[in-house]
């Protein structure tokens, strides 16, 4: 088994080797020569050789001990969440180096820290979120079901509690299938590959979602769009964020309104404009609705999440995009996504 020499077997080699080497050296001045001075200045020689080595021996301790106190106080502060280290990190020795490379390791170290809270508060929150969420729909089959039981219902109203039930496993399921696709996207547990192709394409999936909810509210939708624009995108990704915009359209637009799509390339961003004619949104709200589960209070009775708009910028952002919104209240909004024309490493 290999082992390693410790700083006092240093010591002692050290000390043998020079003891043989003066032996040698004294042997062949004394066996060459008789002069008594010759050998007095050979001894003196020897003996001044030996204080110097070992002077230099012990500053040589003194500066390994210096720097492994320090060291270990430095590792102590570390491993007890003190993180203000005086480091001398101008200086060019070895240690100075070394207190570099520590000083790194620390913040590496805190930000590490800091990222796995950020996540942990993350979690938290999103917990939070969905309990409050699910609590709502739950509650109201709870008291569906249990007004079933106690009243013996039947007939016509029995009838309007099963739809009302109805309504709310519908509400679950959606919320459910919503915080699904966020979760997975959030974790990485689904990533986008960006590729380029005809965004044109990507709008008609889009559009495929709202298809049957715009015929039933007569909801006229029209497409400015050149069949060969080409855009580096997630074609399935990029597809769910224009729904979640353009099914808001269809949700909060009136009978027989209007909801408009064009695309067209800039110099560096393709840019896609999706307009309604619904309802509007105040100013003050433009970042608010980006929000995970955020939902103005006058739209309570409508069906939603608050999970659309907020997948809708993350996957945009993703992919080295963003999404702004312009809206007049009572009269509609415009959402536009912009997407980089080249691909984002």
């Amino acid at each position: 088994m290999r082992k390693y020499l410790s700083t006092g077997g240093i010591y002692v080699g050290a000390g043998i080797c020079f003891a043989l080497i003066t032996s040698c050296f004294l042997f062949v001045i004394f066996k060459n020569t008789a002069d008594v001075t010759v050998r007095k200045a050979s001894i003196l020689f020897s003996l001044m050789i030996l204080l110097l080595i070992v002077t230099v021996m012990l500053l040589i301790r003194r500066k390994l001990m210096k720097f492994s106190d320090s060291l270990n106080a430095s590792i102590d502060d570390i491993l007890n969440g003190r993180n203000a280290i005086e480091l001398d990190l101008e200086s060019e020795t070895l240690t100075g180096k070394f207190n570099h490379k520590l000083h790194r390791l620390c913040d590496i170290m805190e930000n590490d820290r800091k990222q796995v809270q950020e996540e942990k508060q993350a979690i938290q929150g999103v917990v939070s979120d969905i309990s409050h969420q699910v609590k709502i729909p739950l509650t109201n089959l709870k008291m569906y079901n249990s007004t079933i039981l106690e009243q013996q219902l039947t007939g016509e109203k029995g009838q309007e509690f099963n739809r009302l039930m109805e309504t709310q496993i519908d509400k679950l399921n959606f919320l459910l299938q919503s915080m699904v696709k966020m979760s997975r996207l959030e974790t990485g547990i689904i990533s986008i590959s960006a590729s380029v192709a005809p965004i044109y394409d990507t709008i008609a999936l889009a559009l495929s979602g709202i298809e049957l909810s715009a015929e039933e509210k007569q909801i006229n939708v029209s497409v400015n769009c050149a069949p060969d624009l080409l855009v580096c995108h997630d074609k399935k990704w990029t597809a769910e964020a224009l729904f979640n915009i353009l099914d808001n359209g269809v949700k909060y637009t009136p009978l027989e309104g209007e909801i408009t799509v064009t695309a067209e390339r800039w110099e560096m961003v393709t840019k896609i404009d999706i307009s309604d004619t619904g309802r509007g949104i105040p100013e003050e709200h433009y970042a608010q609705i980006f929000k995970r589960f955020y939902r103005e209070e006058e739209v309570h009775d409508i069906r939603g999440a608050g999970i659309g708009l907020y997948l809708c910028r993350d996957i945009i952002f993703r992919q080295g995009g963003y999404v702004q919104v312009k809206s007049q209240v009572g009269k509609g909004s415009t959402f536009s996504v912009f997407l980089p024309n080249e691909k984002q490493l």
